[in-house]
C-alpha cells in the first residue's frame, strides 16, 4: 500500500478540483496512482468542479441565521436562479449560515465542518458543484454580536425561511424589553434593505467618500460663480444633507419619515426606560459588485454544434 502523503493529496486536489477528503479516498482506492485517482474521481462525478470554476456565478442566495446574542449573514453564489431554487442548494446555504454563527471569520467558516459531514464547508460546496453541475462560490459572511440586547434580521424577497435576495442584520445594545427591541430592530433592518445607507453615522463614513463629495460640491459652487466664503457655506449645508441621506442614524425613518432612525431609537429608549444603542448593521444584496455574463444563446448553440 502506497503512502498517501499530504503533498500527494494537494497535487490531486489542484489537478481535479475535487474536495480534500474525496482526493484522499481516491488515492487510497488507487494505491496512490495520481492518474488512476483522477479517473476514479471522474467516474464518481467529483472531478468536475475545476472545469466549472471559470464560469461566472452571480446568482444564488443570501441566508441569515440567528442565535441568542448574535446573527450571521452569508452569500453563496450560483450561475443561475434555477439552481438557487434547488432544494440541495438551499439546504447547503442554510447549513453554511448556521455554521457562520460559530465561525470567527470567513476563513474559519470555509474551513469549518459542514453539518452532518466529514467535509469542510468549502469542500462540501465543491462536492455540490460536481453533483448539480454548475459553478458555485461561497462569497462572503458577516456576523454581529451584542453583549446585551438583540441582533434583529430581515430577509427581502424571501425564497424560504431565512433565504432570499437581500439579507440585513441590525444590532441594538440594551438591557430593555427584548420583544420591543426585536420589533424595532426588524423595522430598521427593513429600512436598511430599502435605503442601503453607506455607513452607520458620520464618523464611520469613509474619508475618501467625504473628500470626493466635498470636491464635487466645491466645484459646483465655483462653476456657479459664488465667492469663496459663500461657496464654503453652501458646501457645509450640502454636506449636512449628504449625511442625512446616507448615514443610517440620520436618515428619515421609512416607517415614520417625520423622525430620523436615531430619533426613533431614542423614543423607544424613553418608552422602555432603558438606554438603546444602535451599534451596527450589515446589508448583503445578492450579486452586488459582481458582473453577470451576458450569454449569446444563438452563438452558444452554434458553438455546441461545432459551427
Amino acid at each position: 500500500m502506497a503512502q498517501i502523503t499530504a503533498a500527494l493529496v494537494k497535487e490531486l486536489r489542484e489537478t481535479s478540483g475535487a474536495g480534500m477528503m474525496d482526493c484522499k479516498k481516491a488515492l487510497n482506492e488507487t494505491d496512490g496512482d495520481i492518474q488512476a485517482a483522477q479517473d476514479w474521481l471522474r467516474q464518481k462525478g467529483l472531478a468536475s468542479a475545476a472545469k466549472k470554476a471559470g464560469r461566472i456565478a452571480a446568482d444564488g442566495l443570501v441566508a441569515v441565521a440567528s442565535g441568542d446574542n448574535s446573527a450571521a449573514v452569508v452569500e453563496v453564489n450560483s450561475e443561475t436562479d434555477f439552481v438557487a431554487k434547488n432544494d440541495q442548494f438551499q439546504s447547503f446555504v442554510k447549513g453554511v449560515a448556521g455554521v457562520a454563527l460559530e465561525a470567527a471569520d470567513f476563513d474559519a467558516l470555509k474551513a469549518a465542518n459542514f453539518p452532518g459531514s466529514d467535509k469542510s464547508c468549502e469542500d462540501a460546496l465543491k462536492e455540490l458543484v460536481g453533483t448539480i453541475g454548475e459553478n458555485m462560490n461561497l462569497r462572503r459572511m458577516e456576523k454581529l454580536t451584542v453583549s446585551n440586547g438583540v441582533v434583529a434580521s430581515y430577509m427581502h424577497n424571501a425564497a424560504s425561511e431565512g433565504l432570499g435576495k437581500i439579507g440585513v442584520l441590525v444590532a441594538l445594545e440594551s438591557e430593555g424589553d427584548k420583544d420591543k427591541l426585536n420589533a424595532l430592530g426588524k423595522q430598521i433592518a427593513m429600512h436598511v434593505a430599502a435605503t442601503n445607507p453607506i455607513s452607520l453615522d458620520r464618523d464611520s463614513v469613509d474619508a475618501s467618500e467625504i473628500e470626493r463629495e466635498r470636491t464635487v460640491l466645491i466645484e459646483q459652487a465655483k462653476e456657479a460663480g459664488k465667492p469663496e466664503e459663500i461657496a464654503i457655506k453652501m458646501v457645509e449645508g450640502r454636506m449636512r444633507k449628504f449625511y442625512e441621506e446616507n448615514c443610517l442614524i440620520e436618515q428619515a425613518f421609512v416607517i415614520d419619515p417625520d423622525n430620523s432612525v436615531g430619533k426613533t431609537v431614542e423614543n423607544l429608549a424613553k418608552e422602555i426606560g432603558s438606554e438603546i444603542k444602535l451599534t451596527g448593521y450589515v446589508r448583503f444584496e445578492l450579486g452586488a459588485g459582481l458582473e453577470k455574463k451576458e450569454e449569446d444563446f444563438a452563438a452558444e448553440v452554434a458553438a455546441a454544434a461545432g459551427n
